[in-house]
């Protein structure tokens, strides 16, 4: 077994689509949030859950140019197609694959969760759209039919394997279910069980608590790692990871925002560690444009370091030039900002010089 800083484990190789993910080269693409299922540890947010509403990364989908602007922004070799549950929007979720498989290429590597028991008229569509690998949830009302789409899966030569949560004490069905995926060919990924606002409550009701370092649920990861342990010792051969929570926030989510932001980021402005941008920015009621034009000239600013930012109606310059306008304007006027490199911008830190 191997073993990440992040506390992530895998025994064998590591699916397509996670060695992606752990570059932060994946799209996360939300076909909707309409799913069947309703699982009490479903971490979706109110935004999303049950809203038959599409999003790519954070930008909400009006248009296929949406989706490909996205894909460009973060320069991403493949994407993650999820929900809700994709294949009860089939029409919608084959678009999709067909669009970024014509427009990025062959070799754009996309992997979509699902947990629907699915036909091999279904199966078939998926692969011939450009379906590279499909991972099935595993629930309470599935958990009797949806091996034999597993394996109609692998007779499409889709790379197929399931992707369960890490329930503390659920170890010896997570055994169970890993040798049968084992027998088929599969892979089982295992994630640590998470907290979030929409389930917390339920999470607790169930005598779940949360850890103190990330949104992982306690026991969660230990869980799964006897599971593997267990695997190992008996010769089960399986391909198993553990993708924990503080790896989805620490490295994945991190990674995806680090390459956005070397990808995006504009000659004034800092990319972090964390991949969010520094910057400095002034706010004025004056015409933006003049007011660059006018600060440019008595600062001697070149062009490049300077913006107007319409959308949110302010200049936008480096942190060091900021601290020097704050000497000669308005007070309250100039500020740092530092934000995510998402379509959102939402700004972590505003900073008043």
């Amino acid at each position: 077994m191997r073993t990440t800083k992040e506390g992530n484990a895998y025994i064998g190789e590591l699916a397509a689509g996670c060695e992606l993910c752990m570059q932060g080269a994946k799209l996360v693409l939300f076909v909707s949030g309409v799913c069947r299922e309703g699982c009490y540890y479903c971490p979706l947010s109110e935004k999303r859950r049950g809203k038959d509403l599409a999003w790519v990364n954070e930008r909400r989908v009006r248009s296929d140019a949406d989706v490909l602007e996205e894909a460009r922004r973060m320069r991403a070799l493949g994407a993650g197609i999820t929900g809700g549950d994709p294949a009860l929007r089939l029409e919608r979720t084959l678009h999709y694959i067909e669009l970024l498989k014509s427009e990025l290429g062959e070799e754009f590597h996309i992997h979509m969760y699902t947990a629907s028991c699915l036909s091999e008229g279904e199966l078939e569509s998926l692969r011939s759209a450009g379906l590279d690998e499909l991972r099935f949830h595993i629930t309470e009302s599935n958990r009797r039919r949806v091996w034999e789409s597993i394996r109609a899966a692998g007779r499409a030569e889709l790379e197929v394997g399931v992707e369960i949560p890490a329930l503390p004490g659920g170890e010896e069905e997570m055994f169970k279910i890993a040798v049968k995926v084992g027998e088929l060919g599969g892979f089982l990924n295992l994630n640590e069980l998470e907290f979030s606002d929409t389930n917390a409550r339920a999470l607790e009701e169930r005598g779940f608590s949360p850890r103190e370092d990330s949104y992982g649920a306690r026991g969660s990861g230990a869980a799964a790692l006897r599971v593997m342990e267990r695997l190992e010792e008996e010769g089960v051969d399986v391909r198993v990871h553990l993708c924990t929570s503080r790896y989805k926030d620490a490295g994945q989510l991190r990674l995806r925002l680090l390459r956005t932001a070397l990808a995006n980021a504009k000659p004034y402005e800092e990319v972090t560690e964390e991949g969010l941008l520094l910057k400095g920015v002034v706010y004025s009621r004056e015409d933006l444009a003049k007011l660059r034009l006018r600060l440019m000239r008595e600062f001697q600013i070149p062009p490049h370091l300077i913006a107007v930012d319409a959308q949110k109606r302010r200049i936008e310059t480096t942190r060091e030039i900021a601290r020097e306008l704050a000497k000669y304007l308005r007070e309250g006027s100039v500020y740092i900002v530092e934000e995510y490199p998402t379509a959102d911008r939402l700004e972590t830190e505003v900073v008043p010089l």
